[in-house]
Order: structure tokens, then C-alpha cells, then sequence
């Protein structure tokens, strides 16, 4: 299964390449942003994680509900947290 999970940027690593550090439930890893570069996505923003690319910006609210809907799907979001941590960062 892969889902969509929320993660917060916490740190821009390059800004060229569109490369950002992002928290996903603890683990961190560097995505790409350069599908959400025209929103300005800034360190403290939420974003929508997918293959390794944030796919979307979305609020806190958003993010929250979302986080709370995927952990309850249990052994399947824990493989997708699993899984963002042991791939390769773009």
C-alpha cells in the first residue's frame, strides 16, 4: 500500500534543487519540493509525502486529521513509516 502521510518541513537543504528535511512521525528524511515550490513551502509548513515527494501544502488542521486517519489503518501505516525511512532520499 502506498499512502500519502503528512510530514512537517524542518529544514530547507537546498533550495536550488528543491530538497527539504521532513519530519513523518519521528523519522526524517529529505523529500522533494519542487511540486509545491510555487507555494513557497517554508521550515514549520505542513506538506503531503508520497514516494519521496511532497505532493501537496496543507494546513495543520488538515495534517492532523490526516495523521489521525492513517494511524488507525495500524500495521499498514506503520510499513509506510517503515518504508519513508528506509528509501532513498532523491
Amino acid at each position: 500500500m502506498c499512502l500519502g502521510i503528512p510530514g512537517q518541513l524542518v529544514e530547507i537543504v537546498d533550495a536550488d534543487q528543491h530538497l527539504a528535511k521532513v519530519d513523518v512521525s519521528g523519522v526524517r528524511r529529505t523529500i522533494s519540493i519542487r511540486l509545491v515550490a510555487e507555494e513557497g513551502p517554508r521550515v514549520g509548513d505542513w506538506v503531503l509525502v508520497h514516494v519521496g515527494f511532497a505532493m501537496a501544502k496543507i494546513d495543520e488542521v488538515e495534517a492532523m486529521r490526516t495523521l489521525e486517519a492513517v494511524e488507525k489503518l495500524g500495521q499498514a501505516y506503520l510499513d509506510e513509516v517503515e518504508a519513508f525511512g528506509s528509501s532513498p532520499s532523491p
